[in-house]
């Protein structure tokens, strides 16, 4: 499904029902909601709007909502046993936030999740959507789908984060993103910010600058600002197997 159509610059006022209806079924295991269902779903969803570096909620508080990213962009952050906090990863337009708490044993968030940037999010009951489960085989097969694909990414994550050369972790996090083959070019959109993606990567922002201007020097990428063109993928997966 396409992504919705939403203004650039918006308060929760200048969304409209029709574009909320699409982001919701555009959440994998709510597509198949009837139009009844999606809209009492609506009926007590509500639009919440973060400025950067605020708090949408913490981990291990009770998961009443569930939240899907309708712009901006939020991270997701685990606190460890010995209070260090680590980013699992960030989520954008259409992702969505607090899944994981509905097969909390507790119906805890598992995570923190903080705004990057100006975000809005859509708030709908957590309660709502285990009883559509509950009621829908359908959902509840694609959900528990959706979540081992979940964990099998965040496998790859912690495989790729036990690589101890940074140019191995860089190689392999741009190749898991580039884009669709079919696609004129190969781009990976770096829609969050570099000192970000270098803590999701374990290293340095420096370390992470320095490699991508050594990359762009053996002409295997092009930067441009955010957007990062593959020119060379044969030389890029190589890089993944050993680094010279």
């Amino acid at each position: 499904m396409m992504e919705p159509s939403l203004p650039d610059d918006p308060t929760s006022s200048t969304f409209q029902p029709a574009q909320l209806r699409e982001l919701v079924l555009g959440v994998p295991w709510l597509a198949q909601l009837e139009a009844e269902e999606l809209e009492a779903l609506l009926k007590d969803a509500s639009i919440q709007s973060l400025d950067a570096h605020h708090w949408l909620f913490q981990q291990d508080e009770r998961a009443q909502w569930l939240y899907v990213v309708i712009n901006g962009a939020v991270r997701l952050v685990r606190t460890t046993s010995d209070t260090r906090m680590a980013t699992i990863r960030c989520v954008e337009q259409g992702d969505t936030l607090g899944e994981l708490s509905m097969v909390s044993q507790k119906g805890e968030y598992l995570y923190s999740a903080e705004a990057l940037r100006h975000t809005h999010v859509l708030q709908i009951d957590a309660a709502l959507c285990r009883e559509i489960m509950d009621r829908q085989p359908k959902c509840r097969a694609e959900f528990m789908s959706r979540l081992a694909l979940e964990l099998t990414e965040r496998l790859e994550d912690l495989a790729l984060l036990t690589q101890g050369d940074a140019m191995i972790r860089l190689a392999t996090y741009l190749l898991r993103r580039l884009s669709d083959e079919d696609a004129p070019e190969r781009v990976v959109n770096l829609t969050i910010p570099k000192y970000w993606l270098a803590a999701q990567l374990s290293m340095a922002p420096e370390t992470l600058s320095r490699l991508l201007s050594k990359l762009r020097e053996l002409e295997i990428i092009d930067v441009d600002r955010q957007r990062l063109v593959v020119r060379d993928e044969v030389r890029l997966r190589k890089l993944t197997q050993s680094v010279s």
